[in-house]
């Protein structure tokens, strides 16, 4: 009988006890539309293994740095290029490299335009799908692509897409015969042109710890995920260059 007081004490402190510590609230990431497949496999891996939920936002670039500049929240950006971060650099924290980010010239499966690399653009009768320069680093690689090849203005873009996978969906629809993704983007339907000149044009994914988070203890936690085994297995399943 004397022990039952001592159980409703330590009953009702529990109640006045945090459920969780800081490390436990979820963590709010950013990331680019066109890494919505292995960045998901990492997000569940993350809170399979820690049990810290993650809140992630999808779209472009521009969309990203615009919602950050906006409401000063969050605590990572998974830029789909290291030059995304420049919009957003007051609020960059620290900056870990994840992987390669490398774009491609993709066509049709068996390339029946025989298409051969980016000067074949300006040919008369393809119709090529880009990313919106504007919104999307792979819209900016293709015009600077074009650009160098002297093409500007001379490729009979149809269409700009907002995000990597509407880019890349044009072509597995039929309605463009080529355009430029991002490798990890390239479906069974379709085909790489290998072209040395795209080489020039691969960038790397970085992830930004934005300085606005109020939970620095998932962040670490995150991190060392970000850096462990498990983590750059996924990368490397879909088709990314992890770096060292």
């Amino acid at each position: 009988m004397k022990r039952f007081p001592l159980l409703c004490v330590a009953a009702a402190l529990l109640l006045f006890l945090p459920l969780s510590s800081p490390a436990a609230e979820a963590l709010h990431v950013y990331c680019g539309a066109g890494m919505t497949k292995p960045f998901g496999e990492i997000a569940k891996a993350f809170t399979q293994k820690t049990r810290v939920n993650m809140e992630v936002t999808y779209a472009n670039a521009g969309q990203i740095q615009s919602q950050i500049n906006t409401a000063q929240e969050g605590d990572f950006f998974i830029a789909g290029a290291a030059e995304e971060l420049k919009p957003v650099q007051k609020y960059v924290s620290a900056r870990r490299d994840l992987v390669k980010h490398i774009p491609v010239l993709a066509v049709a499966k068996g390339n029946p335009k025989h298409i051969r690399g980016i000067r074949d653009l300006g040919n008369e009768g393809l119709r090529v799908v880009l990313g919106d320069a504007k919104a999307t680093p792979i819209g900016k690689i293709a015009d600077k692509a074009l650009a160098d090849a002297g093409l500007t203005g001379k490729v009979n873009v149809v269409s700009r897409g907002v995000t990597a996978p509407s880019i890349f969906n044009a072509l597995n629809v039929g309605e463009c015969d080529a355009v430029i993704v991002w490798k990890e983007n390239v479906s069974p339907a379709m085909d790489i042109v290998a072209d040395p000149a795209m080489d020039a044009y691969v960038k790397t994914i970085p992830a930004a710890s934005l300085s606005v988070s109020t939970n620095p203890e998932g962040q670490k936690l995150f991190l060392d995920f970000l850096n462990s085994d498990e983590a750059r297995a996924i990368w490397e399943k879909y088709g990314y260059v992890v770096l060292n």
